[in-house]
């Protein structure tokens, strides 16, 4: 009979191969929650920064125990062609990004007064003049006239609006008996109720200062005018096709530039229009803006967000240096374009970095102090007009190399072993060094731009509108709109 008795095993009586199973097995488990975990503070944070942090992107030095530039960049060495333009180095400002100064005040120059009330000479005056009553009594031959003091206040009119009654005289020939009529002036639409100053501010006041058809209609309502909706919409529509040949003529001036900068915005589009009361079906669109190198912008409208529409646009008709996001269809087009040298926007990429300043703050800080000096030197070369070969000498003394340092730190910090790939500090490295070639051809184009910020100032009335349109109805509706756009 054996004498050995059964015995279970216990619970951490593993094998060894078991034991090392499971550790790796729970290692992993703990890599991904903490990158998880990670990933949600890192959200929570820029949700917190969005509701209550600072509205603008810019970033001056960060902190005040940040490195001055020469100990960044190092010794720069002299260009003698900038001597003379260059004796002083460029002012870095090291103030903190929270402290805010009095911005200067805005003036034209053209202002017909100093003090007080400001305004041009375009704006109507009426002069109203209160006599003293000393002047007037029994006693005025005890008072003598030194001058008049003023006061200007600005007066809003009840109505801007008024009805020009047009009276054409109507003669009759005594012989011939023929009742002639006096010409008629010109007018923009025949049998049309408006004149062309009312069309003209119906467009204004819709595209310029954002205010809706239905808001103009209460306005005529309330000066006594009555004029239904439906008017003022067809004005709008018939008025905005009067635009469309200049439309043309601007896109044909804006691609005969040898820089464009490209975005794309959403636009919500009715798909299907609604039977009854129920509301038609909505599909996302986008307007395109192209803005050239002559400050002339324009915007164009695709159905979908893909390269066909660029294709579309610039195939056999334009070649340069495109100046875009990270979007990647900009890329596609790239790479399907030998003529089309691509540049990308420091702005985006420097989003992507802020994506991580929570995670990484002290690395993330000296990436944007980094960039802050560039924009810096960008400032000073604006400030100076300088030309072409000037702004190019310029940037390669001072700016390239804090681009090379740049993505050097980039590259340092993407071979820690700490970081893991889903990390946000990992994905805007990643972000960055996958585009390094087109974010440096600002350096070797002077007329490259570092991002695209002029362009999305000028999309700015495109999400205002569409607060007051909060649609686009119908392909002929949306076409009308981006020509006023």
């Amino acid at each position: 009979m054996n004498d050995t008795t059964y015995r279970p095993i216990l619970p951490f009586e593993h094998t060894d191969l078991l034991h090392t199973n499971e550790v790796e097995k729970l290692r992993a488990e703990v890599e991904a929650m903490s990158s998880r975990i990670r990933q949600y503070e890192a959200e929570v944070w820029m949700l917190k920064r969005e509701l209550f942090g600072p509205k603008s992107e810019r970033r001056g030095l960060l902190t005040p125990e940040q490195q001055a530039l020469a100990d960044i960049v190092g010794p720069m060495p002299a260009n003698p062609a900038l001597v003379e333009e260059t004796s002083s180095s460029v002012p870095i400002k090291s103030e903190s990004s929270s402290v805010r100064g009095k911005a200067p005040k805005s003036r034209k120059g053209n202002e017909i007064n100093i003090t007080g009330l400001r305004f041009d000479e375009s704006v109507p005056v009426r002069e109203k003049v209160i006599l003293a009553d000393e002047l007037q009594g029994p006693n005025a031959h005890e008072y003598e006239e030194v001058g008049f003091k003023e006061v200007s206040r600005i007066v809003q009119k009840t109505s801007a609006y008024e009805v020009v009654i047009t009276k054409r005289q109507v003669v009759k020939h005594k012989i011939s008996k023929q009742l002639i009529t006096a010409s008629q002036p010109d007018v923009i639409f025949d049998s049309s109720l408006a004149d062309v100053s009312f069309i003209v501010g119906l467009l204004v006041n819709k595209f310029l200062y954002h205010l809706p058809l239905y808001r103009q209609h209460q306005q005529l309502s309330a000066a006594g005018i009555t004029l239904s909706r439906a008017t003022l919409t067809n004005l709008t529509k018939r008025g905005i096709e009067l635009l469309r040949p200049i439309v043309i003529e601007q896109l044909i001036s804006v691609l005969d530039s040898n820089t464009l900068a490209m975005d794309e915005t959403p636009i919500k589009v009715t798909r299907q229009p609604g039977v009854g009361n129920k509301p038609g079906k909505m599909k996302q669109a986008y307007f395109w803006p192209v803005y050239g190198d002559k400050d002339e912008v324009v915007f164009t409208f695709s159905q979908s967000r893909g390269m066909k529409h660029i294709q579309d646009l610039l195939d056999h008709v334009w070649q340069g240096t495109l100046l875009t996001d990270g979007y990647a269809a900009y890329s596609s087009y790239e790479a399907k374009s030998p003529d089309i040298t691509h540049a990308q926007c420091w702005v985006h990429m420097r989003r992507q970095l802020l994506k991580a300043e929570a995670e990484e703050t002290e690395a993330v800080t000296h990436a944007l102090n980094l960039i802050a000096v560039l924009y810096q030197h960008e400032s000073h070369i604006k400030q100076k007009g300088w030309s072409d070969e000037k702004k190019q000498d310029y940037r390669a003394q001072h700016s390239k190399p804090l681009v090379n340092q740049f993505f050097a730190f980039c590259e340092e910090q993407s071979q820690r072993a700490d970081l893991l790939p889903d990390d946000s500090w990992m994905k805007a490295l990643n972000y960055t060094l996958k585009r390094k070639r087109q974010l440096m051809v600002f350096l070797e184009n002077p007329d490259v731009a570092m991002d695209t910020n002029h362009l999305e100032r000028e999309i700015r009335p495109i999400p205002m509108g569409k607060k007051n349109w909060l649609c686009v109805s119908r392909r002929r509706h949306y076409e009308v709109e981006l020509i006023a756009a």
